[in-house]
């Protein structure tokens, strides 16, 4: 296929999907010199336009492929075959037969939705699956936090349970030295159930401390009566026969988890008279805080009442675990908090085994967590999978544990916020977004909560690539089959991964292995295959399907493609000196998805390897790709240019290097975890907004303008707005600082001044609300100590070191990026 152009931005609108390369090479050598991955970002929940696919969920079950190793589901790609009334499977390529409703009524005029072109994303409502109920919310709040901040929190709290759709389940757990489950369901005065926090609590073992045994008669509370002998009456004087059992989930769902409208007063008033533990805490020591045996006990809670349903169980962390499984510090103030340095070290001990306690937690809600095994097996396992998400919410100047936590967190797809006080809005405002609906006049979904539960995702593609693996909120179902590539990248090894909870905003990294041989060039116009099939529980209770088919092109190269030749000629755009149309592959790549594709590789190694060596791999990786697909005369870095397609992915990677997810100065253990979770569940503007933050520059002289992000753009007269997706930065320049420290823009005859300082504010604010977790935002002056944010982030083309130049100095021994473009095309075009 010979293409000009390639609207790289066009599947990321139509199927919620960005490819590194939209044209592919046919063979693994060719894929190989390549360098970037061959990748997909998939966002499963993301609202297309009803030019794109049904506005409404398909009330049917979708007809699949009957081939065991396949099951794909019929998609506009499909072969039809009116007259005899067959499709064939573009996967594996089997004929099968349409069923006899379809078979009667299909034809060249009368297509179902899958069939029709443009609608290569249809979702189906299964009506074979029975509904699983409204979902449950579980709140686990911990008093050890000052009053101030437990009071804020309830607050917020308090605000929610008015969000909630008034079937929502709702229950309650408090922790400190020990843990509080609160029977919310007893009428007349508060009840809670204290367990100690010194110990993990299996499921059980928990049903056994909070009286939930099998009852009979229905009301639970104690211990089961013992059997009667034939004929005679209970304790109670009911008949044997006529007694009705009350299983351990039932008397959950009747006294600790209650609909939101039956419970909300009950809730509220214990919110209101929360107290700060009150356990004596030593001046030398700190405060006993039991936050894994707090998780154990709330997620038994919801194994036991809701195996099936969808939950979310919601931690709210204003400090380290201290007591129990999970702990990560000792109580002594004595010792410090684990660092960067002691993990690399080996040299905290506490620090394995919280991990261990966490990932257990996680094998616990996804038994297919680290196992692998047949298809058969898997296929228990998917079915097996927890639907219950685990929020962390953590306010607090200290760590809180945020990093030992992040693989439960991965593994059931929930959120995590980090902040500095519950009373922030970067809590609050992120709080709220969590419980975010669709606006009104959305089809079928309008006025619904947008989370989802118990996604599975499973990929399928045709005969002449593999799945490699997947990057992401992800858990490996463990599903081999033949297009599982035996070159793994990220959570390999299968091609079914469990998401656990999504949301619209959601995007999975997936990886390929191209597998056709370089001795076999596939025929000309031959095309390939991708099919993600998402199923997962809306917030209504239905199970649903989104099946999202991709189709392109394959490139063969003809002998002697790759020879360097000498760079294009000024004024002949895109073709070289010999007017040699140039590669498809070249043409198609997207720069800015393979740039997120490749970011997600390197913070994954870093989970196994020094970062010094990832960087390493990452500088390689940029010099191979730029000495593959730039245009030079060997040896002559002079002669070095890049098409339009490649030219901004080395600024990419260059702030990549710079950025907080490969760079952990003056970062905490938990901070990088929390911004390379982020990160990996983000999609492709968002994340490239992480990696590259955007800069605009407000002036006297024209509407606002992108700024370049370097130290030159830094002027005494301008004010600048920084996004880097955390933070949201306004800087004030010197002058501007001074004249607003002496209030012109009060007076009426400066008025123009008064709009430039209300616009970045304004811009801000948009920005802000569009956006989750909240960003923090940061009002600051050129030369204060706040300016650290933006500074930081600056190329510093100007240093403590230069000599001359406009704009400020940055303060850092980092090469800018001119010096790190020298090197790079040196080291490129070396023979």
């Amino acid at each position: 296929m010979q293409q000009d152009h390639f609207d790289v931005s066009y599947t990321e609108e139509t199927a919620g999907t960005r490819l590194s390369f939209h044209c592919w090479p046919s063979s693994r050598l060719e894929a190989t010199r390549c360098v970037a991955p061959m990748g997909a970002l998939y966002t499963p929940l993301k609202k297309l336009p009803p030019a794109c696919a049904p506005p409404t969920a398909l009330q049917y079950d979708p007809i699949r492929c009957s081939t065991a190793t396949c099951h794909a589901v019929l998609n506009p790609y499909c072969q039809v075959d009116f007259r005899t009334k067959l499709w064939v499977c573009p996967f594996c390529l089997t004929r099968n037969h349409f069923p006899p409703h379809y078979a009667e009524n299909i034809s060249e005029n009368n297509l179902p939705a899958e069939l029709i072109p443009q609608f290569a994303t249809c979702e189906y409502e299964l009506p074979n699956v029975p509904p699983a109920g409204p979902p449950a919310f579980v709140f686990c709040i911990d008093t050890c936090a000052p009053v101030e901040e437990l009071t804020e929190l309830a607050d917020s709290i308090q605000q929610i349970l008015n969000l909630l759709p008034e079937d929502s389940l709702v229950g309650l757990i408090t922790f400190g030295t020990n843990v509080q489950v609160h029977e919310i369901g007893f009428g007349g005065l508060p009840k809670a159930y204290v367990i100690r926090g010194n110990k993990e609590y299996g499921t059980a073992k928990v049903s056994q401390l909070l009286g939930c045994a099998p009852v009979a008669g229905g009301k639970g509370g104690g211990a089961p009566s013992p059997p009667a002998p034939p004929g005679q009456q209970q304790p109670n004087g009911m008949p044997l026969q006529q007694q009705t059992y009350e299983s351990p989930g039932q008397q959950v769902l009747r006294r600790f988890l209650l609909p939101v409208s039956e419970c909300s007063m009950t809730v509220e008033s214990i919110l209101d008279d929360l107290r700060k533990d009150p356990w004596p805490v030593p001046s030398d020591k700190r405060v006993a805080r039991c936050t894994g045996c707090a998780m154990s006990v709330a997620t038994s809670l919801l194994d036991l009442a809701l195996p099936r349903s969808g939950a979310r169980l919601m931690m709210f962390v204003g400090g380290p675990c201290t007591s129990g499984p999970g702990q990560i510090v000792n109580r002594l103030k004595t010792e410090d908090m684990r660092s960067h340095a002691d993990i690399s070290r080996n040299a905290e001990p506490l620090h394995k085994p919280a991990c261990e306690f966490y990932a257990s937690l996680a094998r616990r809600n996804h038994p297919a967590a680290g196992k692998k095994g047949s298809s058969t097996q898997a296929a228990a396992n998917a079915s097996a999978t927890s639907a219950h998400v685990v929020d962390v919410f953590a306010c607090s100047l200290d760590q809180v544990g945020m990093l030992e936590m992040a693989e439960l967190v991965e593994a059931t797809g929930g959120q995590m916020v980090l902040g500095d006080s519950f009373g922030q809005s970067v809590f609050k405002e992120s709080l709220r977004r969590v419980f975010r609906t669709f606006e009104p006049d959305v089809p079928e979904d309008g006025g619904k909560m947008q989370m989802a539960f118990g996604a599975t995702l499973e990929v399928l593609t045709s005969r002449e690539f593999k799945v490699s693996g997947a990057i992401g909120p992800v858990t490996s179902l463990g599903k081999k089959g033949p297009n599982v590539s035996d070159l793994e990248v990220g959570k390999g090894g299968t091609n079914a991964w469990s998401l656990g909870g999504v949301d619209p905003e959601t995007t999975v990294a997936i990886y390929f292995d191209i597998s056709n041989p370089g001795t076999s060039p596939l025929p000309e116009g031959k095309r390939r295959f991708i099919q993600f099939l998402t199923k997962y529980q809306h917030a209504n209770g239905r199970t649903r399907l989104r099946a999202t088919t991709l189709c392109g092109p394959w490139y063969n190269p003809p002998p002697g493609e790759g020879e360097k030749r000498a760079p294009p000629q000024p004024g002949v755009n895109g073709y070289n000196g010999n007017m040699e149309q140039p590669s498809p592959v070249k043409m198609s790549f997207d720069q800015e998805a393979a740039a997120v594709l490749l970011a997600r590789v390197a913070v994954d190694r870093t989970g196994s390897e020094d970062v010094a060596d990832v960087l390493r791999w990452v500088d390689r990786s940029l010099i191979r790709l730029c000495s593959k697909f730039a245009d030079y005369v060997p040896d002559d870095p002079n002669s070095f240019r890049l098409a339009p397609e490649f030219s901004l992915f080395p600024q990419f990677v260059f702030h990549l290097r710079r950025s907080q997810f490969l760079q952990l100065f003056n970062s905490s253990p938990d901070e990088a975890a929390y911004y390379r979770y982020i990160l990996n569940r983000e999609n492709t503007t968002n994340s490239l907004v992480m990696i590259q933050p955007t800069l605009l520059s407000y002036s006297f002289n024209g509407p606002p303008q992108p700024a370049l992000l370097d130290s030159q753009s830094v002027r005494p007269d301008t004010i600048l707005l920084l996004d880097t997706f955390f933070h949201v930065v306004v800087f004030h320049g010197e002058t501007c600082a001074a004249w607003r420290e002496q209030r012109y823009h009060e007076q009426e005859e400066h008025a123009a001044f008064r709009d430039l300082l209300e616009a970045p504010q304004a811009d801000a604010q948009t920005i802000m609300d569009n956006r989750f977790p909240v960003p923090r935002y940061i009002v600051c002056d050129q030369h204060k100590s706040e300016a650290r944010f933006l500074m930081a982030k600056l190329n510093p083309s100007q240093t403590h070191n230069s000599e001359g130049g406009g704009g400020a100095q940055v303060f850092t021994d980092d090469v800018s990026l001119r010096v790190f473009m020298e090197h790079l095309m040196k080291l490129a075009v070396q023979s």
